[in-house]
């Protein structure tokens, strides 16, 4: 299981739509480390002038790997994290994650770190770790 979701926002889902900010306090909550690294970046992100932040250091055990993975393979998750921080997420291999700007997506270093060039140059050996 991905997500610890509370049994009153399992309930207020099943009645309609949740508050986004709910559903990023369950997030913050079920995946720590996941959250923490991303909100790193943001914070990285904005007080500097680069196009990017990105991480590049291996999550410490594959509990932590894991809850990169949801985070980032889950297009709600990403999102609301992505609109929480004000950020574009970008990701590489299994822990290469990335902050942009809003609206990175259609700019050329976004496109270039999300190419297939930059993929496979990625998984050079001393890079790998998944």
């Amino acid at each position: 299981m991905s997500l610890d979701v509370s049994p009153k926002l399992l309930a207020e889902a099943e009645h309609g739509d949740i508050r986004e900010a709910d559903f990023v306090d369950t997030v913050r909550a079920s995946l720590p480390y996941a959250y923490n690294l991303i909100a790193g970046l943001a914070t990285e992100l904005s007080s500097s002038t680069r196009e990017f932040t990105d991480n590049q250091i291996p999550p410490p055990s594959e509990q932590e790997r894991g809850q990169l993975l949801r985070a980032l393979a889950s297009d709600a998750i990403r999102g609301s994290l992505e609109r929480h921080f004000g950020i574009t997420i970008a990701f590489q291999n299994c822990h290469r994650v990335a902050a942009f700007r809003p609206g990175a997506r259609g700019g050329d270093t976004y496109a270039r770190f999300t190419s297939v060039r930059a993929q496979v140059l990625n998984q050079s050996p001393e890079f790998r770790d998944c």
